[in-house]
């Protein structure tokens, strides 16, 4: 591509913005344009500002060339060497920086000058955070739980997954349409009923679509991801058993703590995996979903805990809750309990294609 970000990026190190602020501004426009016309979305304000959010701030990556140029500039003189106070240049970009970032990041330059080094990523990170912070300001409670859901390690993951039909890691149309406008909370319920829930209105999150109980589909992706799981320790040569622990004691017989059981998992114990799928926009836990990232995780978990900790320790096992939101967001006990595994080498050897 001749206006290829790459070779954008290299324009905005080299050329001051001062010069090239209004060609990427048009640059901007038209990624804007090609956006929509290739997903068929169109975004508010609020929604393409978060579009241009780097992946780990819950955003799609497509950074505005415009509002970076100053971070490209900075970066590029002061490691060239040739960086001087002097610079009208420099200090234009560093005025424009300094208009976008928070007093306690404000640039000085001579104290960039200085610096052994002067990191672009860094600066670029410094505006995100900040446009991401002002996103968060202006936006409601179900919305300030939804960014701080998607922001969170790993759930943009499937934003960076080789679209392979074949490992079935592919979306149609349709699908990844939707997809993008639930991930950017554009209104995916277009003003209609549920289908199986009388007199009930879709919400514009598409909270009730995804979690309502009717028509199995919440029972279908439990089950998936759980026989995702089981299959990927089989690849390990791990030994699983699916949906255990039922009837074995007679005072809890009515609980079932394994959806996946796996022997020897840590300390010679054998792990009851229990696996959730919660939502941050649920009316129970929204308000400190809005405030805290992991907040419905964290509560599906300590529910877990004591609906099967009791049952589980009266038969060895450890009770293990693997809890993930809607958005794809974990708590950090998931990864730290799979890397407890003392088959975690073998595991990851011979499954890296399914991670």
């Amino acid at each position: 591509m001749c206006g290829g970000f790459c070779r954008l990026v290299h324009f905005a190190r080299t050329t001051p913005p001062s010069l090239s602020r209004a060609a990427l501004q048009l640059y901007d426009q038209d990624v804007h344009r090609c956006f929509s016309s290739c997903t068929a979305v169109d975004t508010s304000d609020a929604a393409w500002k978060q579009s241009m959010l780097g992946l780990s701030k819950g955003g799609l990556g497509l950074r505005s060339l415009y509002h970076h140029a100053p971070a490209a500039y900075i970066a590029s003189v002061c490691s060239s060497g040739f960086g001087s106070q002097s610079n009208h240049h420099l200090c234009s970009a560093v005025a424009y920086f300094n208009s976008n970032v928070p007093p306690d990041k404000v640039l000085q330059v001579d104290s960039i000058l200085s610096a052994p080094s002067v990191s672009q990523k860094k600066l670029s990170s410094i505006l995100d955070t900040h446009m991401f912070n002002l996103l968060l300001e202006n936006s409601s409670t179900a919305d300030r739980a939804r960014l701080l859901s998607v922001s969170s390690a790993h759930a943009s993951s499937w934003l960076s997954v080789v679209p392979s039909q074949g490992l079935g890691l592919h979306l149609n149309p349709p699908v990844h349409q939707v997809a993008i406008k639930w991930w950017l909370g554009l209104d995916t319920s277009q003003g209609s009923q549920c289908a199986l829930c009388p007199d009930k209105a879709l919400d514009p999150l598409g909270h009730h679509a995804i979690t309502c109980k009717r028509g199995g589909d919440v029972v279908v992706r439990h089950n998936t991801l759980r026989d995702v799981l089981a299959e990927t320790c089989h690849r390990a040569h791990l030994s699983v058993q699916v949906e255990a622990g039922s009837d074995l004691t007679a005072d809890h017989s009515h609980t079932c703590p394994a959806d996946l059981l796996l022997t020897n998992w840590a300390t010679g114990k054998t792990a009851a995996f229990d696996i959730s799928v919660t939502s941050p926009l649920n009316a129970l836990t929204l308000l400190e979903a809005g405030v805290s990232a992991g907040s419905a995780a964290r509560a599906t978990e300590d529910r877990k805990h004591k609906a099967n900790d009791a049952k589980c320790d009266e038969l060895g096992w450890l009770c293990v809750p693997l809890c993930v939101t809607l958005f794809g967001s974990t708590l950090s006990k998931v990864k730290e309990g799979y890397s407890a595994s003392p088959y975690r080498t073998r595991s990851f050897r011979r499954t890296s294609g399914l991670w």
